[in-house]
């Protein structure tokens, strides 16, 4: 079993930054490959970023690419998201994921998710 709490999340203006932890309880975590999702008002939840269980492959949404990263500690049982050159259309609900054994874009692939981290970007 593993559980999973995002913080980090908050109100940011455009062309900001914020960075989002996801911090795992269970010593099987470091094992899994952790995702990264957003869920926007109305609209269904999408994939932002994925990281495998080594840490030595990530993957983008394209619509994140090249502002967002994504990186893990196994030793300290986290992954993070850090979010630069924010832009309005990136306010969502953010939620972490994990459970899968690759770093699936695909939400049904993941046992384990987050209660959520609302972030607010500003124009």
């Amino acid at each position: 079993q593993v559980q999973l709490v995002e913080s980090g999340g908050g109100l940011a203006q455009a062309g900001g930054s914020l960075r989002l932890s996801c911090a795992a309880s269970g010593r099987t975590f470091s094992s899994y490959a952790v995702g990264w999702f957003r869920q926007a008002p109305g609209k269904e939840r999408e994939f932002v970023a994925a990281i495998t269980w080594s840490g030595g492959n990530t993957y983008y949404a394209d619509s994140v690419k090249g502002r967002f990263t994504i990186s893990r500690d196994n030793a300290k049982n986290t992954v993070y998201l850090q979010m630069n050159s924010l832009k309005p259309e990136d306010t969502a609900v953010y939620y972490c994921a994990a459970g899968s054994s690759w770093p699936s874009r695909v939400l049904y692939e993941y046992d384990y998710w987050g209660q959520g981290t609302q972030v607010t970007v500003s124009s």
